[in-house]
Formats: C-alpha cells, structure tokens, sequence
C-alpha cells in the first residue's frame, strides 16, 4: 500500500489569540514537564536507583495529591 501526502488544500481555522496563548502555555509546561523526567531518567541511568531510606512511599505520595485536590475543589454544601 503506497502511501499518499495528505491534501493541502484544506484551509486552517486560526485560534483566537487567548486560545493560542493557552495552548503555548500548556505546550511549555508539558515541556517543563518531560525536561525534568527526562533528568529523573538520567540521574537513575547514570547513578542507580536510590536507597528507600531516601524515597517517599506512594502512599504518602498518593495521599498528599488526592489532599491537594480537594483542596482545590470547593465542598460540596
């Protein structure tokens, strides 16, 4: 099966400039994001896993997340 480009002709419909800013922004903090994972993997690559003595468990990670979301949310009347 031969592969075909796409069709070129087709006009694209430009954001709103608000629109644009937001999806700029959340393009630089998924980037942010994937930097700094990307440095995780690379300290685990070059130096080792680290000690437990020296990790959190994923409890108390999961706990204080599901903490920080409901903080976020209003309560319910």
């Amino acid at each position: 099966m031969s592969e075909q480009p796409a069709p070129t002709d087709h006009a694209r419909q430009q954001l709103e400039p608000a629109a644009a800013d937001g999806l700029r922004a959340y393009a630089a903090r998924t980037r942010a994001n994937a930097d700094q994972f990307a440095a995780v993997l690379e300290d685990i690559a070059e130096n080792g896993l680290p000690s437990e003595e020296d990790c959190t468990p994923w409890e108390e990670l999961r706990e204080t997340h599901l903490a920080r979301l409901a903080a976020q949310r209003p309560a319910v009347a």
